[in-house]
């Protein structure tokens, strides 16, 4: 019974681990972790034997999804990926503060796991490099790397919507961190066109950003059919509806 009343676990900031070069967790990754959360009932009736996260950064989502899975008994494997060894350090050491585990892999997005992992990823979490930058820096060593999303901070979502079509299973979910200068319902047409349906699970606005979290799956999975009054062809319509609702929202993450 008490298992029941807890609340989902999330990883704790104060176990969290940190280094100068690694993207530590802020509202986008709580946002993130939120929309996880608020989809939590159908994740676990989900039950996805293989969930994996593109750019781990500081361990705090790959962690949270663990913690959030593992709760109910739901055993699932863990892959983490990121460009940044130091990323994939900090990553390993949250992890383990946390007592649960995740393979990671330092590579670019997910090169060198295209065979091995083709059609097997259940769930996919990504906090893509989503700021507009010059394209140089793109892909820049260190810390850069985890936020330059180059012109209008596409150039990475667009190279990461390739490989999630082609590692998802077939009743596979994408979670995706977006912002609005990415042209989201520009990016739910993409997907809409690979034959994936969306919906905004959560939005959230800072006092520099509008964010939104995007769930992707394959049209075909009924389970989550009644979510298309959200998919691409209402996104802009949908988003206008909310606006009012935006608010200040850095407070009540204050006890993640």
């Amino acid at each position: 019974m008490a298992s029941h009343m807890q609340l989902p676990r999330t990883a704790q900031i104060r176990l969290v681990s940190s280094h100068e070069e690694v993207y530590e967790p802020c509202d986008d990754s709580f946002a993130l972790v939120d929309a996880l959360l608020a989809d939590r009932t159908n994740l676990l009736e989900h039950r996805p034997k293989l969930c994996m996260e593109i750019g781990c950064g500081s361990g705090y989502v790959i962690t949270s999804l663990a913690l959030t899975l593992g709760q109910e008994g739901c055993v699932s494997n863990y892959i983490a990926t990121d460009i940044n060894p130091y990323a994939v350090k900090v990553t390993s050491e949250t992890l383990k503060a946390h007592g649960v585990d995740a393979e990671l892999i330092i590579t670019d997005i997910a090169s060198g796991l295209e065979k091995r992992l083709a059609g097997l990823v259940d769930v996919m979490v990504v906090n893509p490099p989503y700021v507009p930058t010059p394209e140089d820096e793109v892909g820049a060593e260190g810390i850069t790397s985890s936020w330059a999303g180059g012109e209008n901070g596409r150039s990475v979502i667009d190279r990461i919507l390739p490989v999630a079509d082609h590692l998802l299973s077939e009743k596979g979910w994408l979670y995706m961190v977006t912002l609005t200068a990415n042209n989201p319902s520009e990016i739910c047409r993409q997907m809409r066109n690979k034959g994936y349906a969306s919906k905004i699970v959560i939005q959230r606005s800072t006092e520099e950003e509008s964010l939104h979290v995007i769930k992707f799956w394959r049209e075909f999975d009924t389970e989550v059919d009644d979510t298309a009054d959200q998919s691409v062809s209402g996104f802009v319509s949908y988003l206008l509806a909310q606006v009012p609702l935006f608010s200040s929202w850095r407070g009540s993450n204050n006890n993640n």
